[in-house]
């Protein structure tokens, strides 16, 4: 926010509005950066934000530090950064989950609000992957529908928490499947993985990035993925629409927000640093070797902070429809 004093020197000094948000906008960061990253280590949104925040380092001159704040499907460090100073030096990694899918789970218990958050840019779209553990019986999604009809309720599956995409590609699978699992949330991805590997849950649903090791390790069976077209990192698993679900679609998505009255011009040069970074040929490269995406918000591929607020509210509603005709609430 422009202060008085900024006022009364861009006067004296001849200078436009328009002049001195960019002034104001070339001259930050005067010191390191936080990006609040809303759930444990280990996870996509962990592991993508500190790719993010070492590249952003470079690109900004300052130090990009981050801090894992977990939680309530990731609404508590979320929330902190929606009540944070708007000082251009707390942003957070926002996910699906977070942006979009939280408003229609969460309803009035939700801590802030979307108009509380400014969008900066869309950083990268990852499928998910639905996973059995290795002593579950189950080695394809048919003998998952198999066992789920013969038997309601008696399977259950783990996520990263409620909320998560992973928990909303799942509700949609049971909606679309009409079947009926038991969801068992976890505090992040981390947690969730470590529970199929000792078969102590027998389904899980993840971000490809995450489960991708444990997947080419053995250590668990992965059974569709859940975008319209496979995986090139995991080319030998059918989509959720070959294995017999029609119309299945759906990623998970991260990108970066501000606290809302965030000035302007650092806003705009946060989003000029993101999409630079995302259409690096390097970044690119990284992002491939975990079956990630460019943003595509862009005719050039990249992201912009007016681009990713129509995405938001797009995402918003289409995922408040999937809440609605899956009774994916919070009690």
């Amino acid at each position: 926010m422009t202060t008085r004093r900024g006022l009364l020197g861009a006067a004296a000094m001849g200078l436009s509005l328009p002049m001195l948000a960019r002034a104001q906008g070339a001259a930050w960061p005067r010191r390191s950066v936080k990006l609040v990253i809303p759930f444990p280590p280990g996870g996509t949104t962990d592991l993508i934000g500190r790719l993010l925040a070492e590249k952003l380092s470079s690109r900004l001159g300052q130090t990009v530090v981050v801090e894992n704040r977990s939680g309530a499907g990731g609404n508590i460090g979320a929330e902190a950064v929606a009540k944070a100073e708007p000082d251009g030096y707390t942003f957070l990694m926002a996910s699906v989950g977070t942006a979009a899918i939280n408003y229609a789970v969460y309803g009035t218990r939700m801590p802030f609000r979307p108009q509380d958050l400014a969008p900066v840019g869309l950083v990268t779209r990852v499928a998910n992957v639905v996973l059995a553990a290795n002593n579950s019986g189950i080695t394809d999604i048919a003998g998952l529908l198999s066992r789920a009809r013969a038997a309601p309720g008696n399977l259950n599956y783990g996520t990263a928490g409620i909320g998560s995409s992973t928990h909303a590609c799942m509700e949609l699978f049971q909606s679309l499947t009409k079947t009926q699992l038991q969801h068992v949330p976890y505090r992040g991805s981390g947690p969730m993985l470590t529970e199929v590997v000792a078969g102590r849950v027998q389904l899980g649903c993840d971000n490809i990035p995450t489960a991708l090791n444990f997947i080419r390790d053995g250590q668990m069976r992965a059974l569709a993925v859940t975008s319209a077209e496979r995986s090139t990192v995991l080319p030998d698993v059918p989509t959720l629409r070959e294995a017999g679900v029609a119309g299945f679609d759906a990623t998970s998505w991260f990108g970066v927000q501000a606290p809302a009255r965030t000035p302007e011009a650092v806003v705009a040069r946060m989003g000029e640093a993101i999409d630079a970074i995302v259409r690096e040929p390097e970044w690119n490269a990284r992002m491939r070797d975990f079956a990630a995406d460019p943003p595509r918000l862009t005719a050039e591929g990249g992201t912009t902070p007016a681009a990713f607020a129509a995405f938001i509210a797009t995402e918003i509603a289409r995922w408040a429809e999937v809440a609605q005709s899956s009774h994916m609430t919070v009690e």
